[in-house]
């Protein structure tokens, strides 16, 4: 990616990417990351090598790519004090803020603007991120490659063609990471009462997820299959996923989903002013 890339905020998930992408084999050199003081900026640069800057229109000045890294509700004032910058140098935007329309974060800029709007998650902290991306109709093949090395740098990436989609994202990845940690707490909680002490609980738990989920990664098989071959007639795991069938966990889980898109796509109107 020989490209340079500006971060505009400097936090955890801007960090990650910039590590991920470093690791990747990008140049620190090809990277500079912004915040307002440089108290914020002197643990990255040290730990990464990269360039730094607490004025964003300069930051801004030679970037091929512009990474928006900054909470939603700060959003519209970085952007439109980044505006004649942008129009200038009509960088790819590359927004990893929740809840903001494209096209909102392009007018901020102007309008015009070849803009990707991404829906990461926490564990891309740790290198096994999922992101949705959208991007509007100013991108071009060669920048969507780009958006998916930046992305893939900390996990994987699936694009949708139509942005409504990224609410269904949310649901389904950006948010989920919840929904496994809340499985994680009801089964140690659950083992206690079986008579495991906490910490092993927690321990087989875990380990048991990331290995179902290696499982899935690698099979050929889908999920049901999966799920199948563990289950034994009148055994254990049958008896423990009838249990589950018949209190419509499924229907939990769908319920739960579709709450999370619509308050996504509350969220995005709310912060839109629309």
């Amino acid at each position: 990616m020989a490209n340079k890339i500006t971060f505009i905020g400097a936090g955890n998930m801007a960090s990650a990417i910039i590590g991920g992408l470093i690791d990747s084999g990008v140049e620190p050199s090809t990277i500079t990351a912004t915040a307002p003081n440089d108290s914020e900026l002197a643990a990255i640069k040290q730990r990464l090598g990269i360039n730094t800057d607490t004025d964003n229109n300069a930051a801004v000045a030679d970037a091929d790519v512009v990474v928006l890294a900054v909470k939603p509700q700060i959003m519209r004032n970085v952007c439109e004090a980044l505006r004649d910058s942008i129009q200038q140098q009509q960088p790819l935007m590359i927004s990893i803020a929740a809840g903001l329309y494209a096209d909102t974060i392009d007018q901020w800029l102007g309008g015009h603007n070849a803009m990707v709007r991404c829906m990461p998650n926490t564990p891309s902290l740790v290198g096994y991120g999922a992101s949705g991306l959208y991007a509007n109709a100013k991108v071009s093949d060669a920048q969507r490659e780009i958006a998916t090395q930046l992305m893939e740098a900390v996990g994987i990436v699936e694009w949708v063609e139509e942005e409504a989609l990224l609410d269904a994202v949310t649901a389904v990845s950006g948010s989920a990471p919840a929904y496994f940690f809340l499985m994680f707490e009801a089964m140690e909680e659950a083992a206690v009462k079986l008579g495991l002490p906490a910490a092993t609980a927690r321990r087989l738990a875990i380990q048991t997820a990331l290995g179902a989920a290696t499982m899935a990664q690698q099979s050929d098989k889908d999920p049901a299959t999966l799920k199948q071959n563990v289950m034994s007639p009148g055994g254990t795991t049958e008896r423990a996923i009838q249990h589950m069938e018949e209190a419509q966990l499924r229907t939990t889980i769908a319920d739960a989903m579709q709450a999370c898109a619509d308050r996504a796509q509350a969220m995005a109107k709310e912060l839109s002013g629309s």
